[in-house]
């Protein structure tokens, strides 16, 4: 959401297409679409990146890998690239599920196969800098964070292969500050989580579990060192949504595979990744959805459309707030928030709802 605006980047059955949506956040009505057609066949839904919206442009990667960037209000196409072709990288499994980022005009991506990352001038779709790939690292379902970790501002990201910190500094914006493979796993889906001004927070399904993760000074610049690391069944992990930091405490939905409490929402301080401070308990157990902090609460979507509204506290674990909000199946699309307006998302609908009441009554 911006100005006003709700955009979603949709697939079309019937044209065989890829469509970014712009509605009004007022009333929802349609303003417009811009769209490209490309085949894409039914995988637990298909679009599963949010658009980025700022500077008056919004950027998409669509399920396969092509990316679109349009001016904000009128939808007219600036430029599009498709990623597997120009850069050769492969298209993830279950389809890309990496959001686009746009910092200072620049739409920063990771496409895999030849360059690691690249920043694309949202203006005129001119390359403006390309990070190599010599191990030949492919895109993950990850996202590109920006952090500022000792003092320098950098984008971090966490590829198939390994993990990489590119300068998101205006002198030298680009260059590769660091690569590791001290984190590794054949999919990630959670983006990392900075923690502190050295410290990095990672996680990852299918039995990755979770680690902390420091990054130090050393006489080639910069290295990566494992802090420590928990096995799925042993800490706060997640397998497809990235944990939210608060007040010093990481919150998330523990995986499906993390035993007897699987499935229910968790706290725990990020040096002590095994020592949670709260458990919402075996008859609170939620799955693959979306969780968003906002005004004090955390709103989270079940993967059947049940939202809970919990408060934001590392003392217990306290629900406000529970109802049916979508039919589902598969809500899993991040939700937005603006004004009291949570937008919430599953395979076949979009809803607005207004949860300015939800600690006393129903949205």
């Amino acid at each position: 959401m911006a100005d006003s605006r709700v955009y979603v980047l949709d697939y079309d059955e019937a044209r065989g297409a890829d469509m970014l949506r712009c509605f009004a956040l007022a009333d929802g009505r349609e303003l417009w679409q811009r769209g490209y057609r490309v085949e894409i066949k039914r995988n637990h839904g298909r679009s599963r990146t949010v658009p980025a919206v700022a500077g008056g442009y919004v950027v998409t990667v669509g399920p396969r890998c092509h990316v679109m960037c349009v001016e904000a209000v009128s939808g007219e196409l600036k430029w599009g690239l498709d990623l597997v072709r120009e850069y050769g990288g492969a298209e993830p499994l279950w389809y890309t599920g990496q959001c686009p980022l746009i910092d200072e005009g620049v739409a920063v991506l990771a496409p895999g196969g030849r360059a690691l990352m690249i920043g694309v001038e949202c203006a005129g779709g001119r390359v403006l800098w390309e990070v190599a790939n010599p191990s030949g690292w492919q895109m993950s379902h990850s996202s590109i964070v920006p952090m500022t970790l000792l003092g320098r501002r950098m984008y971090v990201y966490c590829a198939v292969g390994g993990m990489v910190g590119v300068s998101a500094e205006a002198g030298d914006r680009g260059a590769l500050l660091w690569s590791s493979t001290a984190w590794t796993q054949a999919v990630i889906a959670p983006s990392p989580v900075a923690v502190g001004p050295e410290h990095i927070y990672v996680t990852a399904g299918y039995g990755a579990g979770a680690a902390l993760l420091r990054l130090r000074r050393d006489d080639d610049g910069y290295a990566l060192d494992l802090v420590s690391r928990v096995k799925v069944t042993e800490g706060l992990c997640s397998e497809q949504q990235t944990p939210i930091l608060h007040d010093g405490f990481l919150y998330a939905v523990l995986p499906k595979d993390a035993g007897p409490l699987r499935k229910q929402f968790v706290c725990a301080r990020p040096e002590r990744l095994d020592g949670f401070a709260w458990t919402s308990g075996k008859a609170a157990r939620f799955g693959l959805g979306p969780c968003l902090l906002a005004d004090g609460k955390f709103f989270i979507l079940d993967d059947e459309g049940v939202l809970t509204v919990v408060r934001a506290s590392a003392s217990a674990y306290e629900p406000l707030w529970q109802g049916r909000v979508l039919p589902g199946p598969d809500s899993w699309g991040p939700m937005a928030l603006a004004g009291g307006r949570l937008l919430v998302r599953d395979a076949w609908r979009l809803r607005c709802l207004d949860v300015r009441a939800t600690g006393a009554s129903k949205p």
